[in-house]
């Protein structure tokens, strides 16, 4: 919404019923009242400031909230992002099967263990609960040991782990292994990660595929996220997973690795 606030002062023409979209309910039930509009083109409106109190209250909504109060005082605390940060691990000081956690203020980290180099981000609950099984899976991976005399787990929790602070936090490891769903959500988790933290993220996949083909079974949800994973996977160099894609027309959900 503020893009098209900011156009309307500035006199350009923009796409009001788009426009309208983005309002609240309360301003959109008395959009007339507010603006004076006049169709100059396909899709294109010159829109006049009829109630300027209103206007302005617009522009205060639209503004990006300092804090998750803020932005739940504007509406929605889901315009920004938490502050603090909670996350399970499993380390190789722990006695029994119960994991760790760390917890993440802004800057400050709240930790009870010495980190090992290597750190395994798996996103799935129940897959996190298997980490030994994750963890033999990496290794399967990288061809080399992988267990917890010299990597952590940490269960990523869908986006949450592409979250600032969580990604601050992951620099400080050498390694970055990423267990994600094989789709575009997942892809798309990694290409944050990677954005972030550059050549220390690895996306976990076989080397070879083939084997692993009767585990892609989950249809697609629209053409647009089966073209979107095929295009992600392209964009990383993954030449083998998209060619998984094009040979299925499925993904394959991360639950799969523990299948045996």
């Amino acid at each position: 919404m503020k893009n098209y606030l900011q156009k309307i002062l500035q006199g350009q023409a923009i796409n009001y019923e788009a426009f309208l979209k983005k309002l609240p309910d309360s301003q959109r039930r008395r959009h007339r009242e507010l603006f004076a509009t006049e169709k100059v083109g396909a899709n294109r409106w010159q829109v006049s400031i009829l109630d300027e109190a209103a206007f302005e209250e617009l522009h205060r909504q639209a503004a990006s909230p300092v804090s998750r109060v803020d932005a739940a005082k504007k509406g929605d605390s889901h315009r920004h992002g938490t502050d603090v940060s909670f996350l399970l691990v499993y380390h190789h000081a722990l006695t029994g099967n119960r994991p760790d956690s760390v917890v993440i203020t802004g800057d400050s980290v709240d930790i009870g263990f010495r980190p090992a180099p290597r750190v395994l981000v798996v996103e799935n609950e129940r897959n996190f609960y298997y980490y030994r099984q994750m963890l033999a899976f990496a290794g399967d991976c990288l061809g080399q040991t992988v267990d917890l005399t010299n990597s952590d787990v940490v269960l990523g929790g869908g986006n949450r782990i592409t979250g600032t602070a969580d990604l601050n936090w992951l620099t400080s490891y050498d390694e970055v292994l990423c267990a994600f769903d094989y789709d575009a959500g997942g892809l798309q988790m990694f290409s944050s990660v990677r954005s972030a933290l550059g050549d220390k993220a690895c996306y976990l996949q076989p080397a070879d595929w083939q084997p692993w083909l009767s585990r892609f079974r989950k249809t697609p949800d629209s053409t647009e996220r089966f073209t979107k994973a095929l295009s992600l996977a392209e964009d990383l160099e993954f030449v083998s997973l998209a060619q998984a894609f094009r040979a299925t027309g499925k993904f394959m959900e991360q639950e799969m690795i523990l299948d045996e």
